[in-house]
């Protein structure tokens, strides 16, 4: 708990219902969407405005105290979990859509607005946000920022870097900042737009967005390729954007996913597949037939087993659904489940998919691959139980080995989820030592006291490489 002088300034800034250090609301806010993974802060505090977060913001410089902001929590690094104590900002009441420009095709919102709901809006104006993570009907747009998230549109349309094109943010001692803005040109110094997104709220507190809005597509059309191979689907993927075709989604799922989802969401999919594909193209009619057309030729020639065509939007709605709920019907299996998320080239797709089978194999351990093929973007389940703390170690070193086999093929430990407190000691595999000295002195210049989620990001001790050995 906060001495008593500290919590009468925060709730003079907020009002009496805007700062709760009552046990519930501690407990409420000292996990996120990691498994295994809890503690507890001192205080929970609810901005309204940048005023205000800005007001708290010199309250805690002030008194050294640190700070976790958080949208819905749905994150699966630790990214939201206060390791350090101190207070969780959680920023809901701040969920306002401020603008829409139709003519500089932009919307400026706050971070506490649910995803898919500003997606519904926009396209209920006749506009497209692209970026849709799975866990959109929950994530906030400021958690997406942070996070950098991606989706099932990202291998088409890119990620949420790639939309968003001003900030306003909060400095660890409560200055404002401002960067970009409803421009398609800046170069006016440092791009801090682009270093504050996917930084993880590490360096300062976001508390508005200009966000880049595009045309939506004129048709889309959605096909199932299901495949007795599990590589010769992989292959597939390489072979789809080797021919120069780039699907607006392109999924995949092997056989243990493939049950679960159906028994989920009840498709009435092939159960004695090994890998599905999820491919839906959109554009131009004329270039959409084309291109499905092109596909469904590349998946025959790679010995595809069935091939469907949804017959409706409906249709084809029920699909995507159904794949975003892939985690979610895993989870059912056992009492934890632990999703990660490893990117390679998309070239290297077929190779990954082996490496992590290999090493479930070895350790012994159940591992469902689904994931967002096209962009080599695959996320590796673990289904297990925390209670037994031998499986959960062949679980740890089972992923230790898959993020290794991901750079070994020239990818990297995490591609949309983050880094948090759980990849933190894998982050110099990928960046090396000399990164990890530019990126804790960029750190150091934005807050030197490390009062921002403290914890993350910046493992104390980095873990030892693994030596892999493989045919």
């Amino acid at each position: 708990m906060l001495n008593a002088e500290i919590t009468s300034k925060l709730r003079a800034i907020v009002g009496e219902k805007g700062y709760r250090d009552d046990m519930e609301s501690r407990v409420a806010h000292s996990y996120d969407g990691t498994p295994m993974l809890q503690a507890l802060p001192n205080g929970v505090i609810y901005p309204s405005s940048t005023a205000e977060v800005s007001d708290i913001m010199k309250v805690l410089h002030e008194h050294r105290i640190p700070l976790v902001s958080r949208g819905s929590g749905s994150n699966l690094c630790g990214g939201t979990v206060p390791l350090e104590g101190g207070i969780v900002m959680v920023m809901h009441r701040m969920n306002a859509i401020m603008e829409v420009d139709m003519e500089n095709l932009t919307a400026v919102v706050q971070p506490g607005l649910i995803t898919a709901e500003f997606i519904a809006h926009i396209e209920s104006l006749g506009l497209f946000y692209p970026p849709d993570p799975s866990s959109m009907k929950i994530s906030t747009i400021g958690g997406n920022i942070a996070e950098c998230s991606g989706g099932l549109r990202g291998l088409k349309y890119g990620t949420t870097k790639d939309y968003v094109i001003g900030l306003e943010a909060v400095l660890a001692d409560g200055r404002i900042i401002r960067t970009g803005g409803k421009l398609m040109k800046d170069v006016a110094g440092y791009d801090l737009t682009k270093l504050l997104v996917g930084s993880e709220g590490t360096l300062a507190v976001i508390t508005e967005a200009t966000l880049k809005l595009i045309p939506p597509p004129k048709t889309k059309k959605t096909m199932l390729a299901m495949y007795r191979d599990l590589y010769s689907a992989a292959r597939t993927v390489s072979k789809i954007i080797e021919s120069k075709i780039i699907p607006a989604t392109l999924e995949f799922m092997d056989n243990p996913t493939v049950r679960v989802v159906d028994d989920f969401a009840k498709l009435g999919l092939p159960l004695d597949m090994e890998a599905i594909l999820l491919i839906e193209q959109d554009g131009d009619p004329e270039t959409v037939e084309r291109d499905i057309a092109r596909i469904r030729d590349i998946c025959e020639s790679e010995k595809a087993d069935r091939i469907e065509v949804a017959e409706s939007r409906q249709e084809a709605e029920r699909l995507l659904t159904a794949r975003r709920s892939a985690f979610t019907a895993l989870a059912r299996l056992r009492p934890t489940t632990i999703l990660e998320d490893a990117t390679v080239p998309r070239s290297r797709i077929a190779d990954m998919v082996k490496r992590i089978n290999e090493i479930a194999q070895k350790y012994n351990v159940t591992i469902a691959t689904f994931g967002h093929a096209g962009d080599g973007n695959l996320h590796p389940t673990a289904t297990t139980d925390a209670r037994d703390a031998e499986e959960i170690h062949r679980v740890e070193e089972a992923f230790a080995e898959i993020f290794e086999a991901s750079i070994e093929l020239g990818g990297t430990i995490t591609g949309e989820h983050g880094v948090g407190v759980v990849k933190a000691p894998y982050l110099e595999w990928k960046v090396g030592a000399a990164g990890m000295d530019v990126m804790r002195g960029i750190k150091d210049a934005f807050d030197p006291h490390h009062l921002l989620n403290p914890g993350k990001m910046f493992a104390k001790q980095s873990r030892k490489r693994v030596v892999l050995q493989h045919d």
